[in-house]
Parts: C-alpha cells; sequence; structure tokens
C-alpha cells in the first residue's frame, strides 16, 4: 500500500533533560503523526551511544540507550522520589557531556530501588534478554572500571576473556553489573510502552540498525570470532567506503569487519539472533549499508584513511537466504545507497526488500546515480534527505547555483519554493512509501541538520525546540491524502 512517515530522532525531541526521551514528548509526537495521517514513524538507532556520540558507534547491538530513560516515568512507577529528578532546562542542542556526568548518579537510585526489591517482570525482562545482557552488562561494568578505556586498551586477560579473570571480574562487579542490567530493564520497559502506544494510533515504528558493531562493544568482545581479528581481539581490517566526490580520502568508519566464512558455517546464527531481535522491538527494520552484504571495502586497521583499501566478496544471496529463513520475506528496508554494481543490484532484487531513493541526489550534480523520480519503483522507499543530509532547505542555499536551477526546472517551481516541490515529489512519486525528515516539513536550515558524515564534534545534537502546530498536522495530512498515501486511503 502507500503510505508516508516522517523521519524524527528520539533524541531530537523536546523535553526538560537536555535530549529526547521515551516520555510525554513521544508520546505527543506519536499523536502529531495520527493527526497528519502518517502511517510510520523512522528513527535513527537507539543503542548506547560510544565514539563520537554517534547511534551508528554503540556499545552494543542489542542494549537500549540509557539517555532515552524518562525520570519522569521512572516516579511514576516509584523508582525515584519527586525531588530527585533533575530540574528542568531549555530545550538546545545536546550536550552528550553533561549527560554523561548528570545522568547516571539519578539511574543509580532508581536502580538500588529496583535490584532491593526485584519484581518478577524483571527477572522475566533477564531471564528472556540473557543471550545479550549479561555479557552486556558486564562489558560496561569492566569498561567503567578501566576508566572507559576502549576495548582494545583492556588488559589482555579481560580484553581475550581468559576465564579466570571473567570469573573475578563477575565478583569484584557484580553491584556495576546489577545496575547495567536495572538500567536497561528500565529502557526496554518504556519502549514497550511507547511502542504499544504507537501501534494503538495506526503508527508503525521504523527502527535502524548499523551493518556494522562498534569496536568498542560487547558483541565484539563476546564473539571475537565473528569478526576479523588477530585472535587476541585486535582487529587486522576495518570497514569503510572509498573515495569519492563527496569524500575524497573516503570515510574510516573503523568498525570490525565480519568473518563471513565463519558466519555462514554457523548459519549466521548471530545475525538471525540479531534481525530477530530487530523486528520484536520495531515493525520494520532499515538496515544501513546494505550493499556491505554482497562485497564489502575493507581498509588495513594501521591506515589513516580510508585510501588504500579494497573490495572483498561478501556473504551475498546466502546471507539473503538465510534472513529470509529467519524473518520470512517483508519488514526490511535496504539502505541501498552508494556505490552500486550490478551485483548488489541483483541482490537486492533477490531479496524482494525495498530500496532506498533520495530526492536531493536526482539534482546533485556529484552525485553519479540517477535518482530522477521517473526511475523509481514502487518496491522502495524515497526520502528528500536523510540523517546524513543537509535539510532540503540547506541544501537550497548550499547547493550550486547550476544545481539548484536544475532542480527548479525539473519541478516547476522557484527556489524559495523548492522544499515544497521536493516534499510533493516523493509524495507523488510511484514508490510504496515515502519518508520526509521533520526538519523539511518545517523547512529549517543547515542548523538542523542531523550529521555530517567523516565530521565530528557537532553532530547528532539537532533537537526541535517549538510545539508542533496543529496548522502542520492538517497541511501534512492534507497532501498526505492528496497523493493517495493516508491510512484511511488504504482501507
Amino acid at each position: 500500500m502507500r503510505a508516508s512517515g516522517i523521519l524524527m530522532p528520539v533524541f531530537s525531541l523536546p523535553g526538560p533533560f537536555g535530549i529526547g526521551t521515551l516520555g510525554r514528548e513521544a508520546y505527543t509526537f506519536v499523536d502529531f503523526l495520527a493527526q497528519a495521517k502518517q502511517t510510520y514513524w523512522q528513527i535513527l538507532p537507539i543503542g548506547p551511544t560510544g565514539y563520537g556520540d554517534s547511534p551508528y558507534q554503540s556499545f552494543s547491538a542489542f542494549a537500549g540507550n540509557p539517555y532515552f530513560i524518562d525520570f519522569r516515568l521512572l516516579a511514576e512507577d516509584g523508582l525515584l522520589l519527586p525531588e530527585e529528578l533533575p530540574s528542568s532546562q531549555p530545550v538546545g542542542r545536546i550536550d552528550y557531556g553533561a549527560l554523561y556526568r548528570e545522568r547516571p548518579p539519578i539511574l543509580q537510585k532508581a536502580a538500588d530501588r529496583l535490584l532491593a526489591a526485584p519484581t518478577p517482570e524483571y527477572e522475566t525482562f533477564c531471564t528472556e534478554q540473557s543471550f545479550w545482557l549479561e555479557d552486556y552488562a558486564l562489558f560496561m561494568a569492566i569498561k567503567a572500571e578501566q576508566k572507559q578505556a576502549g576495548l582494545a586498551d583492556w588488559p589482555d586477560d579481560l580484553r581475550c576473556r581468559e576465564p579466570e579473570a571473567l570469573s573475578a571480574a563477575r565478583q569484584r562487579l557484580a553491584g556495576p553489573v546489577g545496575y547495567f542490567k536495572a538500567v536497561q530493564f528500565f529502557f526496554y520497559r518504556q519502549w514497550k510502552s511507547l511502542k504499544a502506544y504507537a501501534n494503538e494510533n495506526g503508527i508503525r515504528l521504523v527502527g535502524d540498525i548499523p551493518i556494522y558493531v562498534s569496536p568498542d562493544s560487547s558483541d565484539l568482545w563476546t564473539h571475537p570470532e565473528l569478526f576479523q581479528t588477530d585472535g587476541r581481539v585486535h582487529l587486522t581490517q576495518v570497514a569503510g567506503c572509498p573515495p569519492d566526490a563527496f569524500a575524497a580520502d573516503g570515510q574510516l568508519w573503523g568498525n570490525p569487519l565480519y568473518d563471513w566464512p565463519r558466519h555462514e558455517a554457523e548459519h549466521f546464527s548471530w545475525w538471525k539472533r540479531r534481525m530477530k531481535h530487530a523486528t520484536s522491538i520495531y515493525d520494520v527494520v532499515r538496515i544501513d549499508h546494505f550493499r556491505g552484504f554482497e562485497s564489502y571495502y575493507s581498509i588495513p586497521a594501521s591506515n589513516k584513511t580510508a585510501a588504500g583499501g579494497h573490495w572483498v566478496k561478501g556473504p551475498d544471496r546466502a546471507f539473503i537466504d538465510a534472513m529470509h529463513e529467519a524473518l520470512g520475506e517483508g519488514g526490511i528496508i535496504a539502505e541501498d545507497l552508494g556505490y552500486l554494481t550490478p551485483e548488489v543490484k541483483a541482490m537486492l532484487a533477490a531479496s524482494g526488500y525495498p530500496g532506498m531513493k533520495i530526492m536531493q541526489f536526482a539534482f546533485d550534480s556529484r552525485e553519479s546515480g540517477n535518482y530522477l523520480p521517473y526511475t523509481y519503483t514502487r518496491n522502495s522507499v524515497v526520502y528528500t534527505g536523510t540523517h546524513d543530509n543537509v535539510t532540503t532547505e540547506g541544501w537550497r542555499q548550499n547547493a550550486s547555483p547550476e544545481d539548484v536551477a536544475y532542480a527548479c526546472r525539473y519541478l516547476r517551481c522557484e527556489p524559495e519554493d523548492l522544499t515544497d516541490a521536493m516534499i510533493c515529489a516523493c509524495l507523488a512519486s510511484v514508490s510504496d512509501m515515502a519518508v520526509i525528515p521533520l526538519a523539511d516539513w518545517l523547512h529549517l536550515g543547515p542548523e538542523a541538520r542531523i550529521n555530517t558524515p567523516s565530521t565530528s564534534g557537532s553532530n547528532w545534537q539537532w533537537r526541535l525546540t517549538k510545539p508542533l502546530s496543529v496548522d502542520l498536522s492538517r497541511h501534512i495530512a492534507a497532501l498526505t491524502v492528496l497523493y493517495d498515501r493516508s491510512p484511511a486511503a488504504a482501507e
């Protein structure tokens, strides 16, 4: 069916605690989506953020972000006293350093109350999530003990999980381990409630998972045999993207690369667990850098840039077959942007998953692919731009005059109307699903950009500072009906 949604990270929600949370503002946004006749709320990864505060560099592929836990909900559950809630802060850009300092002492009080009298719900959570929770909690406890040192810099016996060292750590760090487990319970309890509310109101949650895990993660620590390491949990090759028109040195992500023959020998059991978990907490899952399953760019771990890497064949159809076996054939969006070969296109076709179309790319002379709307297929998801793009208004302001003029000729609009024209072109397209970033609906400029790839220091900080108006929800709803994307139109 034709449908549409809005891209809005959880961290970008307004609220009094310095970052968006799973509290009342999230529920208010669900109400807004329903009033705007949307079907989907697309978010960014919700794991604990690591290097560069990036949601794509998480300490775990399974854990939730403690920053998203809403203190008011903990108080309603009797786990915090009213006077223990921090004072309200004005809504502004996210200060991750302040969150890192100020949140744990408050969460510790709630955890202490829970652990003093564990509930059956908590015990059930720990049992059901034991396949990742125990190792994650121990990883975080050791990391704290090591003054937040990265996994590569841990003492050999702990990094390499020598049995005696692990046994001693479990005893020595029993308190912190309990804290990290309790915090995950808080997150998932609040997430489950929010998802239920969204679904009850006709809104489906589109999650986002990075193809790779972080080099500083419980995933690498727990299963180093599944990655390209030297046998001592040191990386030999890392992930990235080759140089292109957008990045002269390419993108050096630094993530561990998978040992795909090992995964295939184990029938992709780790990936099946990961995807079953993802599809249990989201209604639809977007897999970032999907083309990496066909072939991936491998960079020596000692390199300082992505130049000098090379392409290596990935698992291709064997991975797709394993996912179909575990999950069926729907519920996945393949992020297929970047360098696409005929082999990648064939793999995507075999998967049956919709790929992505970016309207900004259609008019960007640096983009070698053809993203003009007439090339779209029904089985696709179209965006004005993603979290990695500048806002459409920002694109209009900063793109070359020739590119802007071309877009205006194609879309039959004046430059000042270009954002609206791109939104309408997305909604009018043949793509079954259209997703518009909230910042584009608000006509915000470069200040609302979420991420600039290959940079650090000012990413993942944008937040919505003003309430969303009824007029905006009505405007979105009217266009959604006009282009036959409203839930009512599908019934």
